[in-house]
């Protein structure tokens, strides 16, 4: 019997049945035919090429699979899509690339051959039935003045942002948190100035940024207020856990970095919110984290709105209103139909309370210009 033929056979028994009963026959085929894993991993290898050809891109394929699978699985489709780079036929654009750079090294053991196939099989499953997405152009060459030194900006804000996450002061946490979002509106900013200065066939892109669960709601609605303070637009896809975030590309490395650093500052100020209402008497429930979680995102959001608008002069609303309605047009044309959610689950007025009070614990205000040191 052909190795092709052992795989054919697998996947006749297992990939469009769910059922352990087929899981199960599908792997004993292959763990009892040793040859035919090379050509298991070149159907791998398809599978990958097919998700890209429907709109995702690795760091999405490896979210949806950490969600839905185990670890194994996790270092399975890792180890797919490093094989696969090399014969991808498309280019890629710079975040493609360092999608790629981050994923993991480890290889799967293979000793015990039927939980292997096993796991192969549930893999190739849940790629299987991958819907399609609003195709993010990846293929564009990046904006050569991307190439100026304007990384000491981004790596100030990363240094703010890091600290803020280590301190366990809420009142330093605030404030550095503010700090960084300045440096971000006066680099977006600069960035929209130049681009009036000097034009070129930049335009607007999306990155997509994971909302995992719990309290998925509040975190969407967060970062819905960080790429709005960054001039970016959020449309979030509950299902699979994730926001596209349309904008320019350094606003959207902004809006990576400050969502990231004020989801584990707001982690942070919730479980030591949690702790002071039980240390009371008072036990908590998930509602009180959803409701916790909500007023953040809203106070924040607030907060970085404002901090934003103490860098924009009547000269540039004309610059930036024609890069807003780049940005809006982008959206458009990827999400040409979208709805809108009612948040839920947010009754808890302690929660509630103690959110807002954890983003109000700094108060963020405008602050004197700093001298332009880029």
């Amino acid at each position: 019997m052909s190795t092709s033929s052992t795989v054919d056979r697998a996947f006749r028994a297992a990939l469009y049945d769910t059922g352990d009963t087929a899981l199960d026959t599908g792997a004993s085929l292959l763990a009892a035919d040793p040859a035919a894993d090379a050509e298991l991993a070149r159907r791998g290898q398809e599978f990958v090429a097919t998700a890209w050809r429907r709109g995702w891109q690795p760091a999405d394929v490896v979210r949806i699979v950490r969600r839905e699978l185990d670890d194994v699985h996790v270092r399975l489709v890792s180890a797919l899509i490093r094989a696969q780079a090399p014969r991808d036929d498309r280019p890629r654009g710079p975040r493609w690339k360092a999608q790629l750079d981050e994923l993991g090294a480890d290889d799967v053991p293979r000793g015990d051959r039927f939980p292997y196939a096993t796991a192969v099989l549930e893999l190739y499953r849940l790629l299987l039935r991958l819907p399609a997405l609003e195709p993010l152009d990846e293929t564009a060459a990046p904006d050569p003045r991307d190439r100026r030194p304007e990384s000491r900006v981004l790596g100030r804000i990363r240094a703010l942002l890091a600290k803020a996450e280590a301190t366990g002061f809420p009142d330093e946490a605030e404030a550095l948190s503010a700090k960084a979002q300045e440096l971000m509106a006066r680099h977006s900013v600069d960035e929209a100035l130049l681009a009036a200065r000097e034009p070129s066939a930049q335009a607007p892109g999306a990155c997509r940024i994971g909302v995992e669960p719990p309290y998925e709601q509040a975190k969407a609605v967060l970062l819905d207020a960080v790429a709005g303070a960054n001039h970016c637009r959020a449309v979030w896809n509950e299902p699979l856990g994730f926001s596209t975030v349309v904008g320019f590309a350094s606003d959207l490395e902004a809006v990576e970095l400050l969502y990231t650093s004020l989801l584990v500052q707001a982690t942070t100020a919730m479980t030591r919110a949690e702790a002071a209402q039980r240390a009371g008497g008072r036990k908590r429930t998930k509602t009180f984290r959803q409701s916790f979680l909500a007023a953040y995102a809203h106070r924040v959001g607030t907060r970085l709105a404002a901090v934003a608008e103490t860098q924009v002069s009547d000269d540039l609303l004309p610059v930036l209103a024609s890069r807003a309605v780049a940005v809006t047009e982008r959206t458009d044309r990827l999400f040409p139909e979208t709805t809108t959610t009612r948040l839920r689950g947010v009754s808890d007025a302690a929660g509630w309370e103690e959110g807002a009070r954890a983003a109000d614990d700094a108060q963020v205000r405008a602050r004197p210009h700093l001298p332009r040191e880029f």
